[in-house]
């Protein structure tokens, strides 16, 4: 995989969208002993120029790989906030995959009383 030069002029986004995946989340000692299903989408600046004229997927960010990555973070461990988990798939995935920029959005579907979801998301590094 090639990665992408901080300064390049060209900033794209592969994206990861609605990625459901059974946690161990949340605060209460109920909470602790089960899995919840989460959603995870991801947003990730690169610049898609390499890609577009090879067509050749070792030149891409990966978002396959993104997404295993992202599955293997959360059955890691048990999270108590969707902020940590957020925090943590930010991190780790803009450090291995060299990602200038991401925006990780968690949502938690009913966890709270008459909402469909609630969650966070986190930007980190240099929006394009």
């Amino acid at each position: 995989m090639h990665f992408l030069q901080k300064n390049s002029p060209n900033m794209d986004t592969v994206y990861v969208r609605d990625l459901r995946i059974k946690a161990r989340i949340g605060i209460y000692e109920w909470e602790k002993r089960i899995q919840q299903q989460i959603r995870i989408d991801l947003e990730m600046a690169w610049d898609n120029t390499l890609p577009a004229a090879s067509d050749d997927i070792k030149d891409t960010l990966n978002y396959k790989s993104a997404a295993q990555r992202v599955v293997a973070i959360v059955e890691a461990d048990h999270y108590d906030l969707v902020e940590r988990l957020a925090e943590t798939i930010a991190t780790t995935l803009r450090a291995e995959m060299q990602i200038p920029w991401i925006r990780v959005t968690v949502g938690k579907p009913f966890a709270v009383k008459h909402a469909g979801e609630v969650g966070v998301s986190v930007e980190r590094g240099d929006r394009p």
